[in-house]
């Protein structure tokens, strides 16, 4: 049914439903849902980069046997259980505007001056960048963490015995053993990245100027603000579109990798 609304001139100004073939499609390559479809693909990258990176240090680094692994183990997954609406409001008040926000709270206290964090579209961009890194790390390392139990004690101990050091043995061994683990931490961080839209509507809400929008943003901006039935819609379908294929092609090159690691 959305497909067909893609295809029809649905608005909010417009009683009747008339098919008006690819013309949605047409308004929004002429729009600029371009530059939303870059940030958003540039977010997804950046985010998925950092979390697995983060995700497989703690990973690592909780496997061993530290004091406390148990409690840290929590403490990094605990943000994934907080509903993204609520984290990003959450951010949102800590950074929040001059002489109203905690971060300048503290600024203030230490005798800083105060910092528009979220009017500024760099530092805006960044802390969105963080909330979906602070909530979703830990779900990276839970993965990565059973993709290490899996790997047999024996073969790091004979690797050791055999002189090859920590990287060594982390590369050749656990490395392959680990290729499962990264497609999938990989293809969740890269379709919940492109999708990405309650973080950014609490926290910026696409703003300052535009600045943070992405195409989820701009679907709903279309269809609640400006009534535009049918481009919504259509931008919706096109974002499932690139979604379906970019996951599909990450996951057979993925896959690849595995079989040769293997």
């Amino acid at each position: 049914q959305g497909g067909y609304m893609a295809l029809t001139n649905w608005s909010s100004v417009s009683v009747e439903r008339h098919f008006v073939g690819l013309s949605n499609f047409v308004k929004i390559f002429q729009s600029d849902a371009g530059s939303a479809a870059e940030r958003t693909l540039y977010l997804a990258v950046v985010t998925v980069v950092i979390e697995n990176v983060l995700g497989l240090l703690f990973a690592i680094l909780l496997n061993g046997r530290i004091r406390g692994r148990n409690v840290l183990r929590t403490i990094i997954f605990a943000p994934l259980l907080v509903s993204p609406l609520v984290v990003g409001y959450l951010f949102q008040y800590i950074f929040g505007p001059p002489n109203a926000g905690a971060a300048n709270a503290v600024l203030n206290s230490l005798g800083f001056g105060q910092v528009d964090f979220l009017g500024d579209p760099t530092s805006a961009f960044w802390i969105i960048v963080t909330v979906v890194v602070w909530q979703f790390t830990g779900l990276t390392m839970v993965i990565y963490l059973a993709g290490l139990q899996s790997v047999p004690a024996e073969l790091l101990e004979t690797a050791a015995l055999d002189g090859a050091g920590p990287w060594a043995r982390f590369w050749h061994i656990t490395r392959p053993l680990l290729a499962p683990a990264i497609t999938i931490n990989l293809m969740l961080g890269l379709i919940g990245g492109l999708k990405l839209f309650d973080q950014i509507f609490a926290t910026t809400a696409g703003g300052p100027a535009g600045e943070t929008e992405t195409v989820s943003t701009l679907i709903y901006k279309l269809f609640s603000q400006f009534g535009f039935y049918g481009q919504s819609a259509a931008l919706a379908v096109l974002l499932a579109i690139v979604v379906a294929v970019l996951s599909l092609t990450q996951f057979v090159v993925l896959r690849r990798q595995e079989k040769k690691s293997s």
